[in-house]
């Protein structure tokens, strides 16, 4: 139990601050929390459960389970556990399964087409259940996965934002658990025994480009563990002028700083330094353990 509050606390500390920085949640919010049955969802539900006990402010929570119409997808062990919260849920059904079946061709990534749809259904769902806001259980280790994902495959530097507006106008996605790492979420999944259901359309694809660079991350963070908070502290610290993105550099081109090439004394001169903690560093600037 002591491990429990441990992780509960320090999830809590990450997930709140997410939420102060970013301003993801206000008064009257009615957020529906997408529940996959993966470690993540699940543990974001606890958490914005726990936060909603002690805010200062009003909200509503539902959580939203999409059955994609996958071969034996155990539907029923999510629900009985969004049951025995007593949190309000809806469990829906659209067979997105055979449409990606049909679309993708036989051993590429099924990932991009299944995030399309499944988008495209909770968009809709939240909009015909007045839902404010969508909340999705990305972490810190998917945000610093998908910046190396975007500069090495799509040649472009962003990751995942904390708060988007859909292009629509009609949603909101949030992501409180941005600052949180996932070895505490997965050390909080399984020590809670959260009903883990596993993905096995994309789950069955070992290549995966995502797969890599969590290797890649993963044996960095071996040599170096700060890796990963520095990663995110760069999200949160962009120097543009150091940057080549052409219309940046016409509105700053009067800006002054240090080279990090010509002024670094040595290599570790431009190391970003040991971070409080575990190395996670917050979006917003502030330092502390994740």
């Amino acid at each position: 139990m002591q491990q429990i509050h441990r992780l509960e606390r320090k999830l809590l500390r990450a997930t709140a601050e997410a939420i102060r920085d970013f301003d993801l949640v206000s008064q009257g919010d009615r957020i529906m929390v997408a529940v996959s049955g993966g470690k993540d969802s699940y543990t974001l539900l606890h958490l914005l459960m726990r936060l909603r006990e002690r805010a200062p402010i009003d909200f509503d929570l539902v959580a939203v389970n999409l059955d994609q119409g996958q071969p034996g997808f155990p539907a029923h062990v999510v629900e009985d556990h969004l049951r025995s919260l007593g949190v309000p849920y809806r469990m829906l059904q659209r067979d997105t399964y055979s449409v990606v079946r049909r679309l993708v061709p036989e051993g590429k990534t099924t990932c991009p087409v299944c995030s399309r749809l499944r988008r495209g259904v909770l968009y809709n769902a939240a909009v015909e259940m007045g839902c404010t806001k969508i909340a999705l259980g990305h972490h810190r280790d998917d945000l610093v996965e998908t910046l190396l994902l975007s500069a090495l495959y799509s040649g472009a530097l962003k990751s995942m934002p904390p708060k988007l507006r859909s292009r629509d106008g009609r949603n909101v996605v949030i992501r409180p658990l941005c600052y949180a790492a996932e070895e505490d979420v997965a050390a909080f999944a399984e020590a809670m025994r959260f009903p883990i259901v596993p993905c096995d359309l994309c789950g069955s694809q070992p290549n995966l480009r995502r797969k890599r660079v969590k290797r890649l991350l993963a044996e960095l963070s071996a040599e170096h563990p700060a890796v990963k908070g520095n990663l995110l502290h760069a999200l949160g610290h962009v120097v543009p002028s150091h940057l080549l993105d052409r219309d940046l550099h016409r509105q700053l081109a009067d800006a002054t700083g240090r080279d990090p090439w010509l002024d670094a004394e040595d290599e570790e001169a431009e190391d970003c330094g040991e971070p409080a903690g575990d190395g996670v560093v917050s979006l917003g600037g502030a330092r502390g353990g994740r």
